[in-house]
């Protein structure tokens, strides 16, 4: 299996449909992006780079000529460097423990931080990232150990997100504008594979993360050497029923991802990941009210639609520089939360009951999905009552969607 992806996944990711992704990084100081438009969906005049929604691009968005983002970054910082973020995030209010207990409350089965996003900023220091890292600078601390003690205390399972592909703090390329740019200006060599090998096996043996979640691609260098494949098996060899994601570029991956609209054709089968925001964006963006963030009962739908149709939702939370997760998410999360770990029960031992035996009808009007949870069939609706079914050996479950 060296390197090739599992024909199975393991136990726990089978039987898992919810896990929280967290980006944070210097660009929760700023905090701003557009926040009009989602990823995937029809682009805005100018293209999405220049007006792009996710905040944790602000490095790349500000030096685009003639960006909202860069005028916005004139008028409230004048001329100051990306880098002046990093001192200035402090993460006074971070309380590792209360973020563990809120996922736990949502029936999360994992959580995936985000470990090193495309400014090249390490959440813990690693080795080679001297002066560039949260131990160094800013928070002064690795952000990473306590919480992944917190998140197993609480019974979920830590991964880690890396941004392999993308790394503007050893690069000096000009900035991404359209999407051909991010294949053209990203570092391939055998330097930066080795910085990037360095860096995932030290998460490897530090943290031993349940999910390894690679963006944009490998550079070219790890792959053609081999050094990918070395790493992939070290990994497997530690952690053996650790899942690896499809973002490296390479056969090395368990299971198939999506993002906002992006990637809709990978939504297939069992085992699929779909990954998005409370709003249009992943990092914390201010811009974003209630208007912008999904309601509780938007959640409720959307985690349902994923968990009836085969799929986990990695729902992202965007904390705030100071490490509180702002309180337009929690009016969402809290929300919805008894909802979601009332539903937990139901979603594991998914699969699809036979078309024969199985029929549901819902009156146009009424919401409504389903599947098979071993002998029972799990019906969520609008208004559950009004659903006909017929399910031959299914216990019949109707779960009413909140309000």
């Amino acid at each position: 299996m060296t390197g090739k992806h599992r024909e199975r996944l393991p136990e726990w990711a089978r039987e898992a449909s919810l896990g929280i992704f967290i980006h944070w990084g210097p660009y929760a100081v700023p905090a701003w992006a557009e926040p009009e438009h989602i990823a995937g969906e029809e682009e805005p005049e100018g293209g999405w780079f220049k007006h792009s929604s996710y905040s944790e691009w602000y490095a790349n968005t500000i030096r685009i000529e003639g960006s909202p983002a860069a005028a916005h970054h004139a008028e409230v910082y004048g001329s100051a460097p990306y880098e002046d973020f990093l001192d200035q995030w402090q993460a006074e209010d971070y309380d590792p423990a209360a973020w563990a207990r809120l996922f736990a409350s949502l029936g999360a089965d994992y959580v995936v931080p985000v470990t090193k996003h495309h400014d090249g900023v390490t959440l813990w220091d690693a080795p080679g990232s001297e002066g560039w890292n949260t131990v160094d600078r800013g928070p002064k601390r690795d952000l990473l150990g306590p919480l992944a003690d917190a998140v197993r205390a609480e019974g979920m399972r830590f991964g880690v997100y890396y941004s392999g592909g993308l790394d503007w703090s050893i690069t000096d390329f000009p900035p991404i504008v359209e999407v051909d740019d991010i294949w053209r200006y990203r570092p391939n060599d055998a330097a930066y594979a080795a910085y990037a090998t360095a860096h995932v096996r030290d998460l490897i043996d530090r943290y031993r993360p349940s999910v390894l979640w690679n963006d944009i691609e490998w550079p070219e260098t790890g792959k053609e050497d081999g050094s990918l494949d070395e790493l992939i098996a070290h990994y497997r060899e530690v952690v053996p029923d650790g899942i690896v994601n499809d973002r490296w570029g390479a056969d090395v991956w368990d299971y198939r991802t999506s993002e906002y609209s992006m990637g809709r054709e990978k939504e297939d089968g069992v085992g699929w990941e779909h990954n998005r925001g409370l709003g249009s964006s992943f990092g914390y963006n201010h811009v974003e009210d209630e208007s912008l963030t999904l309601s509780p009962r938007a959640l409720a739908e959307h985690y349902t639609d994923v968990v009836s149709r085969g799929g986990r939702l990695l729902l992202n939370v965007g904390p705030d520089a100071s490490g509180r997760i702002p309180d337009v998410q929690l009016r969402t999360l809290d929300g919805v939360a008894g909802w979601m770990s009332a539903l937990k029960p139901y979603t594991a031992d998914r699969s699809y009951p036979g078309a024969d035996a199985v029929t549901v009808s819902a009156a146009d009007g009424n919401w409504c999905r389903h599947w098979a949870s071993g002998d029972r069939l799990v019906v969520v609706a609008d208004r559950p009552e009004a659903v006909d079914v017929t399910a031959p050996g299914h216990e019949v479950v109707r779960i009413a969607l909140p309000d």
